[in-house]
């Protein structure tokens, strides 16, 4: 029997149980849209949870107060000590540091006129902007100041300023955040949300001002933008040192954010793999469909086994034809699923247009071959089995 015959063969076998063969290809193509769908989405929000930690820019070290220790049995020593404005300057003077934001962060209400918001207040260094990738749509950042002796200058975000001055004109205005006056040098453009807290409903002030305002001894934090050219661990030891000859003992926590990125996607890829997996039960459903279809085909089509035998067929040629059979069933299943995961992409992109959701081209091939596996391991006994039926035996058994 020729290729041309063998695959002649197979698609009428299919198409003379419509119902039955479009049954077990949709038991396939959910199979694969569910492993499919779930990998795209586990992909799509890796991808963007990566991006929501790095849009504030790269080459980051924070540095926190407080460290957490142990001693003894069971013994837990927390020292927490300020991290002053004068250890955020002499840390900018360490070689391969470029820049250094002290940041002071909490809410208080915002007045102009006879409007009053409460609203998110940081305090932070003149360079806040750059670093963290914030762009002004009028006026300017906070001036190259002192840190510890800044002018009362404050920076709105877009939905700030549009909630107290409306379209009316804000610089040179000015505002009250909590009981201290404050005079608007800038509005920044809309930056959206970063992991719950809105970035256009702030105000941006000194962090000087932002200690008294909120009546703390300590900052928040102190991020640090190193060179390039230098390691993420060597610059950490440069800042260890420094804060440890100032403050007498390690009394305080340095996190990269290489560190960061690498604990999250570690945990992502963790989540994205579990999501598969879920998916892949579904498609496991689905060979176990074809092989219960396979098995009954085999016995209904007993007397056409035998009369292809008698016609000269051989028990290879019969066990392929059934494989093929298998095989067919399966990829037009995947087919069938990949073209319902690029439909359900294309609807969860139109109503989630910020989550990068695609199907990669590695996905689909995989998909091929994951799905030509289990149609190939499905069809054995079914195909086995027919292989093995005598001949005369077959054309006298009634189908």
């Amino acid at each position: 029997m020729s290729l041309q015959d063998s695959l002649r063969w197979v698609w009428q076998a299919l198409r003379a149980q419509r119902l039955r063969s479009l049954l077990t290809l949709l038991g396939m193509a959910i199979g694969i849209t569910a492993v499919s769908l779930m990998s795209a989405l586990g992909e799509g929000v890796r991808h963007y949870i990566l991006e929501e930690f790095t849009q504030f820019g790269s080459h980051l070290l924070a540095v926190t107060p407080g460290k957490t220790e142990t001693f003894g049995i069971g013994g837990m020593l927390n020292t927490v000590r300020p991290l002053s404005l004068a250890d955020a300057q002499s840390l900018s003077r360490l070689n391969g540091v470029e820049q250094v934001i002290p940041v002071v962060f909490g809410t208080a209400a915002v007045k102009q006129g006879g409007r009053s918001r409460h609203s998110n207040v940081a305090g932070v260094g003149p360079d806040a902007h750059s670093v963290w990738q914030l762009k002004l749509a009028q006026g300017r950042f906070l001036p190259q100041d002192p840190f510890d002796n800044a002018r009362p200058f404050a920076v709105l975000g877009s939905t700030l300023k549009q909630e107290l001055f409306g379209e009316a004109q804000v610089l040179g205005e000015s505002v009250h955040i909590g009981s201290m006056r404050f005079r608007v040098i800038g509005v920044l453009a809309p930056k959206g949300q970063f992991l719950g807290t809105d970035l256009d409903d702030s105000a941006y002030i000194p962090v000087s001002r932002g200690l008294k305002l909120f009546n703390r001894e300590s900052l928040m934090e102190i991020d640090i933008v190193y060179s390039p050219g230098i390691s993420p661990q060597l610059i950490s030891s440069r800042v260890k040192q420094r804060l440890m000859a100032r403050h007498g003992l390690e009394d305080f926590s340095l996190i990269t954010q290489d560190e960061v990125l690498k604990s999250l996607d570690e945990i992502l890829q963790m989540l994205k793999y579990a999501g598969g997996s879920l998916g892949l039960i579904s498609l496991i459903v689905g060979g176990v469909g074809i092989l219960s279809i396979m098995l009954i085909t085999t016995h209904e089509r007993t007397q056409e086994i035998g009369l292809l035998r008698a016609l000269g067929c051989t028990s290879a040629q019969i066990r392929n034809l059934f494989l093929g059979e298998a095989i067919l069933l399966a990829l037009a299943g995947c087919l069938l699923g990949l073209s319902f995961t690029a439909l359900l992409l294309l609807l969860c992109g139109w109503l989630l247009p910020e989550l990068p959701l695609t199907l990669p081209a590695q996905m689909v091939l995989l998909a091929l071959g994951v799905s030509s596996l289990i149609g190939l391991l499905a069809g054995v006994k079914p195909a086995t089995n027919a292989a093995a039926l005598d001949p005369i035996e077959a054309l006298r058994q009634e189908g």
